[in-house]
């Protein structure tokens, strides 16, 4: 057994009707929240329904009798059945309940009970009420006398619709007098034109109609049946008071029920049906992909509104500062002590980790301007709308409505995403150690060089001291260690400089994908959530309409 939103499908159904069934499920679940709810409830009705009918009787087919007040409905049920049933005319019942004929009791209970038929109103066919010998043409048939669909009582309305809904197979009586009637045809007749399979047209009273009209009233019949797009259901005159035309209707009748076929053929004629009213309510475009470049586009525009510019060039210059304060010509570099950090103005300051601690504080990091705002604005709804082009208009309206579902969260999940960016700027390079071991190295030079030609030049002078090049060692060491320290100093600034640009752009990229973290969870992943209910939805249309 398979399953279908709950219902257990019965093996006997057979592969293609359960595969259609569980279609239609499928994509009335897809569209939950998405199309018209009683469109939904009414495609799961119709699944459960049929389940339900499917696992009934299949030895015995519903047929019902509906038509209006004095068309001879209810004679003709008597008719068919050979016993006096139904009231008729002015003896007519003012009971909302249906009157239920059985040919084969055998198996028919349940079914009768799944119809919702009270036992007062049941007779079977060949109990001790028939005892005349006839041919069992209509053996395992259920045959309804539905109430009157024009009654001025509500309740009867509703019983014809409940059981027009689970009959396998409808007879229409039509008067001569109101066969065009609006109420029937715009009611029933037209909307069940996927029925056709499943239906007949009796013309009832035809004994009333001067003989020379009887061709051109069926014809009439005929065309009026053709406009509600049912081309394939036959029409036949009858007379029931007179006998004229119930053994065509019988046998007709009888013809559906050998085939075995009724019951199948309402229910696909059903779940076609729905699956058409869906599909025509969603379109019938294809599945759509999410357009990486759209992604990008609002990636960066929400990058943008962040500050995560302003925040890159932060680190930038924040690493220029401290790494040139750690590589510079340690007697003048104490003056970069003096200048603000970049990242500290921004209240960006940085753990050990190099991670932001923002705290519980906002950081000064420019808000989003209103053109920023507008373009991150822009660049959801132009996703969306790109998404849901060509679908129906429910799934662009939910597309549209779960792209911003989330949309107020961002600023916080911004703030919580970029703070948790490791952005590497609290670290000085391993070679900026280096650097400063070998500056302060030089200024210990320096000032052993200094000292030594200070106390030569008290002792007598520079010229008993060993020479380097002609320069005296004491003054060589001196301006060496100088000129080393400058040098050092300058090399410090260019490898500081390309550290800086390194760590900007490896900061840039950690910070835009927790941008792109953030638009995915909040934006993205919503989208992508539909076009995947979307799928599902068409999917389950195609299976059921197959």
């Amino acid at each position: 057994m398979s399953s279908l939103d709950g219902v257990q499908l019965p093996q006997t159904l057979g592969a293609d009707i359960s595969d259609r069934l569980s279609g239609l499920a499928e994509a009335a679940d897809a569209a939950q929240g998405r199309l018209d709810d009683g469109l939904v409830s009414e495609a799961r009705g119709i699944a459960e329904r049929a389940v339900g009918r499917m696992k009934l009787s299949s030895e015995h087919t519903v047929v019902g009798i509906a038509g209006a007040t004095g068309s001879g409905k209810s004679s003709t049920f008597n008719a068919l059945t050979g016993l006096e049933l139904s009231a008729v005319g002015v003896r007519r019942p003012t009971t909302s309940w249906a009157t239920a004929c059985v040919w084969g009791a055998n198996g028919a209970r349940e079914l009768l009970e799944w119809l919702g038929i009270p036992d007062r109103h049941q007779t079977t066919r060949d109990s001790m009420l028939d005892t005349r010998r006839e041919s069992n043409e209509l053996d395992g048939v259920v045959l309804l006398d539905l109430p009157d669909h024009d009654s001025t009582e509500l309740s009867h309305h509703l019983e014809v619709d409940r059981l027009v809904s689970l009959a396998d197979m409808l007879v229409w009586v039509l008067d001569p007098q109101k066969y065009a009637d609006a109420a029937i045809h715009d009611r029933y007749l037209e909307p069940l034109k996927t029925h056709d399979e499943v239906m007949v047209v009796v013309l009832n009273h035809i004994d009333k109609v001067p003989e020379e009209r009887r061709e051109s009233m069926i014809a009439d019949v005929r065309r009026l049946l053709d406009n509600d797009g049912l081309q394939k259901v036959p029409v036949i005159a009858v007379s029931a008071r007179l006998g004229w035309g119930i053994p065509e209707l019988r046998a007709e009748i009888a013809k559906r029920v050998a085939d075995k076929k009724a019951t199948k053929a309402r229910v696909e004629a059903d779940v076609k049906t729905l699956a058409g009213r869906m599909r025509e309510a969603s379109g019938d475009a294809q599945p759509k992909r999410l357009d990486q470049a759209r992604i990008d586009g609002l990636d960066e525009a929400i990058a943008e509104a962040a500050g995560v510019p302003t925040v890159v060039d932060a680190v930038e210059r924040s690493t220029r500062l401290r790494a040139g304060r750690a590589t510079g010509w340690p007697l003048i570099s104490w003056v970069s002590a003096l200048k603000p950090d970049p990242l500290k103005r921004l209240h960006l300051d940085l753990g050990a980790e190099g991670k932001l601690l923002t705290g519980s504080a906002r950081t000064s990091v420019p808000e989003a301007s209103a053109v920023q705002r507008a373009r991150v604005d822009s660049e959801v709804r132009a996703l969306a709308d790109e998404t849901g082009s060509g679908l129906g208009e429910p799934w662009q309206e939910s597309i549209r409505a779960a792209s911003v579902s989330k949309i107020g969260d961002l600023n916080d999940r911004l703030d919580a995403a970029l703070g948790s960016v490791d952005l590497g700027a609290s670290r000085l390079p391993v070679w900026a150690h280096l650097f400063r071991l070998l500056q302060w190295l030089l200024i210990l030079a320096a000032i052993g060089g200094g000292v030594w030609t200070v106390a030569a030049l008290v002792s007598g002078g520079l010229d008993d001291v060993r020479k380097v090049a002609g320069v005296a060692l004491p003054l060589a060491i001196l301006i060496g260690a100088v000129v080393l320290g400058i040098v050092l100093a300058i090399i410090g600034r260019i490898l500081v400089a390309g550290t800086a640009r390194t760590r900007a752009a490896t900061a840039d990229e950690r910070l835009r994908d927790a941008v792109a973290s953030v638009s995915q969870t909040l934006v993205v992943e919503p989208v992508q959530a539909e076009l995947a209910a979307y799928a599902r939805h068409r999917e389950g249309l195609n299976r059921a309409l197959k």
